[in-house]
């Protein structure tokens, strides 16, 4: 059965308009917290509790307030920690013994979008099942509890100070930064009064850009999603490298000294080779978009490599059920399972600095060896985005430039999730290749759909 309202990363809209009010938000918080008393049987006198944590956007103190109050009508007791990178918060639910963890966040979205992400209590993404039985309650009449019985409500003063020190904690501990100058750019998101911290308690003379949010100005030509800033800032600062991290801090991408940017892909490999040199590595998750470079560079280190479906939430589900702990996006969301249960920007940084200490260069020198393949990316309108798997020009056509490309590239056509567009993606070694195939494909898939 489809979810009605929840999609690969929680609930997210436009705030205002459905399902970000505060109205449904409310009665989410009240099915969820429904949903917590049926699965799990308190000792006497106890209830569930979940900890709410949320970024710098403005709606976020609204969205809150609603989330507060469906949950303690519901019965279930509420922990409240603020402005918290969306991993501090997966981390804390964990750490904490609690039953939920929700973040208020749209990620790497602008300011008038918002979103609802559950963990469960080991930290991880909820099941679809879990999911289901939420929308199921959603419409169903809110009964509030006895007023005995109704939530208690707190705030965690130490949320910050815990999370930094985690961090920190997976980092080696005969290592530190000290002679390195980062930029540390947060995106004016959760990540501000975290991530300088981290790395300057670890040594490194930290410059920071996009740590002063307004609620309005979430992602705005900053963070991991507009690196520009950061590249102009690393020249600017004659830094060693940047660091930059979206709205809810669980993406990350890096900067050289030079200005160079390097993506998920890139700094994903630095973290598989590095503990390579000293442990077994099982396996590498990517998804459909990972760079055709790193499959090849994983097999000439004998290391096996799988995609999955687009989405951090399908990486960690297929490094479940192969036993691998190692995987992420070329978007920046890097999952080193044996760091943490999610993707964490900070923490993944940290495993990059680990590496570059331990080989004694620089971020440049650490990367030289996985030279990215060129990818062109068109998206095509189309009126319906799923007819094309269908449609016999289209496959003809894609059977025809796969054939041509011959094992040196790779095509993608895929259907966006939000939008009525389908990508076509064209990968392979030489560039203008890439460009004038990626061009003809989407000229054939853009006639056949009209």
């Amino acid at each position: 059965m489809s979810r009605k309202y929840f999609g690969t990363d929680g609930v997210r809209g436009r705030v205002g308009q459905a399902p970000i009010t505060p109205d449904f938000v409310m009665r989410l918080g009240y099915s969820a917290g429904k949903v917590l008393l049926d699965q799990h049987d308190m000792p006497a006198g106890e209830r569930p509790a979940v900890l709410i944590g949320k970024d710098t956007r403005l709606s976020g103190y609204m969205l809150e307030s609603a989330l507060e109050a469906g949950f303690s009508a519901a019965g279930v007791e509420v922990f409240l920690v603020g402005p918290l990178p969306t991993p501090a918060v997966a981390y804390l639910t964990r750490a904490l013994r609690l039953q939920a963890g929700i973040v208020i966040s749209a990620s790497h979205n602008p300011y008038y979008d918002n979103g609802i992400k559950f963990f469960s209590a080991r930290g991880a993404k909820l099941p679809d099942q879990v999911e289901r039985a939420i929308e199921a309650g959603i419409d169903q009449p809110m009964q509030c509890a006895a007023p005995a019985d109704l939530g208690r409500v707190r705030r965690i003063e130490d949320a910050r100070g815990r999370y930094i020190e985690f961090c920190k904690s997976t980092f080696p501990n005969d290592l530190d930064l000290r002679g390195l100058k980062i930029v540390v750019d947060c995106a004016h998101g959760a990540a501000y009064q975290i991530a300088p911290s981290v790395f300057h308690e670890l040594g490194a003379d930290v410059v920071t850009i996009g740590a002063q949010p307004n609620g309005l100005n979430i992602n705005d030509g900053v963070g991991a999603t507009a690196p520009r800033a950061l590249c102009e800032a690393v020249l600017a600062n004659r830094a060693d490298l940047g660091i930059a991290l979206d709205g809810d801090a669980d993406r990350l991408q890096m900067v050289d000294a030079e200005g160079n940017l390097y993506d998920g892909d890139q700094l994903l490999f630095a973290i598989v080779r590095s503990r390579a040199r000293t442990s077994r590595v099982k396996g590498v998750v990517g998804t459909l978009m990972s760079n055709l470079a790193l499959e090849h560079a994983l097999k000439k280190m004998e290391i096996p490599f799988a995609r999955a479906a687009v989405g951090d939430r399908y990486v960690v589900e297929m490094l479940h059920e192969k036993g691998w702990l190692y995987g992420g996006e070329n978007s920046g969301h890097i999952l080193a399972m044996d760091r943490h249960t999610t993707g964490d920007g900070i923490v993944a940084a940290l495993q990059v600095l680990a590496a570059m200490r331990e080989c004694g260069g620089d971020l440049k020198g650490l990367l030289a060896e996985l030279v990215l393949y060129p990818q062109k990316l068109i998206n095509v309108p189309v009126a319906s985005a799923s007819a094309w798997k269908d449609h016999p020009v289209i496959a003809a056509a894609l059977a025809e430039t796969e054939a041509g490309l011959a094992g040196r590239g790779r095509v993608l056509l895929r259907a966006s999730g939000t939008e009525p567009l389908l990508r076509v993606m064209v990968e392979g070694e030489s560039e203008s290749e890439v460009a004038n195939t990626a061009e003809k494909l989407a000229g054939v898939v853009r006639e056949a759909m009209q």
